[in-house]
C-alpha cells in the first residue's frame, strides 16, 4: 500500500490513536488523555493538529479491533480522521502465565475480598511463573496481533480510504512484575515487520527511541511505562514519521 496523500479541505492534521497504557501513563502513573505531555499530544502539536486517544490498560491489537467495531464514539471520529495510529502490540508480547480469559476474569470475582486475594496472589506468582515458563504464553500470539492490526487498517480504509495508517514495533520493558522476562518480543516484531512490508503500513521503531530510557529506569518505576522524556522522544519521532508519509492538508487543486 503506497502512502496516501490526503486531500481535503484545509484543516489541522487529526490523529486517531488506538493505544494501550503506554499512551497515557506518565512517570507517576496514568494521566488524562488531554495531558499535553503525552506522546500522542506531543506528536499532534508538532504537526499543528489534534489527537483523539482511545486506549485502555493492557490493550492488545485485539482490543483496538474491538474498539473500532464496538465503540460508537470511534465511529464518529473516523470521518474526521487523517491518520490512524495503531499504538498497540506492545502488551501483546508480555508473559501471560494464565490464559487471558482467566487473567482478565479475576475482576469479576465476588465477593470483593475474594477478588482482592485472587489478584494479589496472581501478582505475587506472576514474576516466578514468567521465568518458569520462559515468557510464554504471551498475552496475544504474533499471528493474532498481525491479524487484528490488518483488520483495523482494512476496515477503516474500506470506509475512509484517505486515512493513512501507521503502526509501531513492540516496546521493551524491565518490569519486576514480569521478572524482566520479554522473550516473546522478538517474534512479535518479526511478524509486525513482515506485515508492514506486505501492506506498506509504516512503522515507528520504538526500542531505539526509548530503550535506553526504559532500561536506565528514567521512566516510570514499574520498568515498563515511560517518563516525560520518553513521551517527548516518541511524540517527536511519530510526528516525523507522519510527515514522511506525505500527509497533506492542502485544498484540492483547481481543475
Amino acid at each position: 500500500m503506497a502512502a496516501v496523500v490526503v486531500q481535503r479541505r484545509h484543516h489541522p492534521v487529526r490523529l486517531l490513536v488506538l493505544g494501550d497504557s503506554l499512551t497515557f501513563h506518565g512517570p507517576q502513573g496514568p494521566v488524562p488523555a488531554d495531558n499535553p505531555r503525552l506522546w500522542p499530544n506531543v506528536a499532534a502539536t508538532a504537526l499543528g493538529g489534534h489527537a483523539e486517544l482511545v486506549a485502555g490498560f493492557g490493550w492488545t491489537a485485539r482490543d483496538a479491533w474491538w474498539a473500532l467495531t464496538g465503540d460508537p464514539r470511534v465511529w464518529s471520529l473516523l470521518p474526521r480522521t487523517d491518520v490512524l495510529v495503531l499504538a498497540v502490540g506492545h502488551m501483546d508480547t508480555l508473559p501471560s502465565p494464565l490464559p487471558t480469559f482467566l487473567r482478565q476474569g479475576l475482576r469479576y470475582l465476588r465477593p470483593d475480598g475474594l477478588r482482592r486475594r485472587a489478584r494479589d496472589a496472581y501478582r505475587t506468582l506472576q514474576p516466578g511463573l514468567s521465568r518458569l515458563f520462559g515468557g510464554r504464553p504471551v498475552a496475544l500470539p504474533p499471528h493474532l496481533t498481525v491479524r487484528y492490526l490488518d483488520s483495523c487498517v482494512r476496515s477503516v480504509q474500506a470506509f475512509e480510504p484517505d486515512v493513512q495508517a501507521v503502526g509501531m514495533t513492540p516496546s521493551v520493558h524491565v518490569s519486576p512484575a514480569y521478572a524482566s522476562v520479554h522473550t516473546g518480543r522478538a517474534a512479535a516484531e518479526r511478524a509486525v515487520r513482515a506485515w508492514s512490508s506486505r501492506t506498506g503500513v509504516p512503522l515507528l521503531d520504538v526500542p531505539p527511541i526509548v530503550g535506553e530510557h526504559v532500561r536506565s529506569r528514567r521512566g516510570n518505576p514499574d520498568g515498563m511505562h515511560w517518563g516525560w522524556e520518553g513521551h517527548a522522544l516518541v511524540g517527536a519521532a511519530m510526528a516525523d514519521l507522519i510527515r514522511s508519509v506525505a500527509v497533506s492538508h492542502s485544498e484540492p487543486a483547481e481543475p
